[in-house]
């Protein structure tokens, strides 16, 4: 469970520490593909303590959510129309869902904290 976490703040500081520079044509990919990652890896913690994690739908939904989400902007880049709103929308929606879930996951782990204690 740490090592994400670890990869997490070596990328961190390799993003604050470095001087790279993305064009401003690749913002909106970048952007999406940010979203779906993050949208994937809050979507694994919630697995994870639900006790439902499966590494090989972590990993293919992590790529096939990246893959689907720049597909969908190149195509609305294409056709002039902003689709990536709707990735956006779906991402967004599913991030707060997410949290959802790992929220009320630690608030019942709290809950039972406190019940072991009233009963001793």
């Amino acid at each position: 469970m740490w090592l994400p976490f670890l990869f997490l703040l070596i990328g961190l500081a390799l993003g604050f520490l470095t001087n790279l520079s993305i064009p401003d044509y690749y913002s909106n990919y970048l952007s999406i593909a940010i979203l779906a990652a993050f949208d994937t890896l809050l979507g694994g913690i919630r697995a994870h303590f639900e006790k439902k994690f499966n590494q090989h739908v972590f990993i293919s939904g992590f790529f096939f959510n990246i893959v689907c989400a720049v597909i969908l902007t190149f195509i609305g880049d294409q056709l002039g129309v902003d689709l990536y709103l709707a990735a956006v929308f779906a991402f967004g929606l599913r991030i707060f869902q997410n949290i959802a879930g790992i929220r009320r996951f630690l608030f019942d782990l709290r809950q039972e904290k406190i019940q072991k204690k009233m009963r001793k």
